[in-house]
């Protein structure tokens, strides 16, 4: 009798599902069931692969993958690793994490609250909660980890008590008995529409039919209504997130001063995520989604060309700025032309300042729109960073943002 050697895959194929399965049906058993180490190697290098090119399609701001977003990338990676290890491998353990209000009420099962709202049970909750943390990690490179944590932590408690709340109120009112709620890390996911919907500027990208706009942000919203009609009562998940976002991005109540995570837990992350999860500086700019036609990918290879070329213009403002400084000494150009990179240091200079010479250009006084320096001032930009951005792109507030962004 001739055994089959249960060999391991070829470091050509990463993912050698299909050829192994048509080959050999009991090397694939021996090779994933009896070891299933490299079967979730294999689901986290996929899934990570697919959420980086599928998020780059809705991203409304510039693309820089998840460099310094640690806390983004382990909630992108281990939730759903979970998820499938519970619904492939050990399918007799997912009781323990079914968000079971009424056992929460009746049994006193109160570790529900903490079990129940950790992994999601649901595929496509899974995918769809996982793309919008990658949209959203732009908040932990913004408010930074410690503060990012806060936030969804925060949420997360807020939104536990908001679902008690919202259950007993339809009971009493419309005699509506919920017992089982969706499973997972969705009322935080809700919550970080709050700070979307409020500091991520609104730019109209096209139109349809001449009366529909669609802006940078309409795909996140798509993504977020897939994922709030995936289940009968997701509605009161998202309900609760929301009013949790809105309380605690807000303070009311001064939540953020009892609610948050504290500096030692942070830190403590800190060591143990950062060495694991962080990403490399990226040296340039993620390639813009393929369109669907010619005149589409025209049209974006043409906009991509626009913003490096006023970005460049910029750079060379700057430089010409430092070399005049440097030959003449005659006018403090960095008056006019601040580092963006050191944001809330620009201050208007006391006293008399020295005549401009005549045979000097006067400095740019393009006006720009008070809405949109409105619009970047609530994203914590300064007032003279977000004309200065404006100014150096034509007054396009996509282009301005994603230059203070990454700057």
């Amino acid at each position: 009798m001739k055994f089959v050697s249960c060999e391991s895959p070829s470091a050509q194929d990463p993912f050698p599902f299909p050829s192994l399965l048509a080959r050999f049906p009991f090397n694939f058993y021996c090779f994933y069931v009896l070891n299933p180490v490299p079967l979730v190697r294999h689901l986290v290098s996929l899934l990570s692969y697919n959420l980086r090119v599928i998020g780059t399609m809705f991203t409304s701001t510039g693309s820089r993958g998840l460099y310094k977003a640690p806390l983004s990338k382990s909630l992108l990676l281990l939730p759903p690793v979970l998820t499938v290890l519970l619904t492939v491998l050990l399918p007799q353990y997912q009781d323990l994490f079914i968000y079971n209000l009424q056992a929460v009420s009746q049994g006193k099962q109160f570790w529900r609250l903490v079990c129940g709202r950790l992994i999601c049970l649901d595929l496509k909750d899974t995918f769809c909660s996982s793309l919008l943390i990658y949209n959203f990690r732009i908040f932990e490179r913004r408010f930074g980890s410690h503060k990012f944590a806060s936030f969804l932590f925060g949420a997360w408690i807020l939104s536990a008590l908001v679902d008690l709340l919202l259950i007993e109120a339809l009971h009493f009112m419309f005699e509506l008995k919920v017992d089982v709620l969706p499973a997972g890390l969705l009322g935080p996911v809700f919550a970080l529409f709050v700070p979307f919907y409020s500091s991520i500027p609104r730019v109209q990208v096209t139109q349809l039919l001449g009366h529909i706009s669609i802006t940078n942000k309409s795909l996140t919203y798509i993504v977020g209504a897939q994922l709030l009609t995936s289940s009968a009562y997701m509605w009161v998940v998202a309900c609760s997130g929301l009013i949790a976002g809105m309380l605690y991005y807000n303070n009311k109540l001064a939540v953020q001063k009892f609610i948050r995570v504290p500096g030692w837990a942070a830190r403590c992350g800190s060591v143990l995520l950062e060495p694991v999860f962080s990403d490399s500086e990226p040296t340039a700019e993620a390639p813009l989604g393929m369109g669907a036609t010619l005149d589409i990918q025209r049209q974006q290879r043409m906009d991509m060309l626009d913003q490096q070329l006023l970005l460049s213009q910029l750079a060379h403002l700057r430089r010409n700025a430092q070399q005049q400084q440097a030959q003449t000494g005659l006018l403090n150009w960095n008056r006019f032309f601040p580092n963006l990179r050191h944001r809330g240091q620009n201050r208007e200079r006391e006293g008399p300042q020295p005549q401009q010479p005549p045979n000097m250009h006067p400095p740019d006084n393009t006006a720009v729109a008070e809405e949109q320096v409105a619009r970047l001032m609530e994203m914590g930009f300064s007032r003279m960073d977000a004309q200065e951005a404006l100014r150096a792109s034509n007054n396009d507030i996509n282009i301005a943002t994603n230059f203070l962004l990454q700057h």
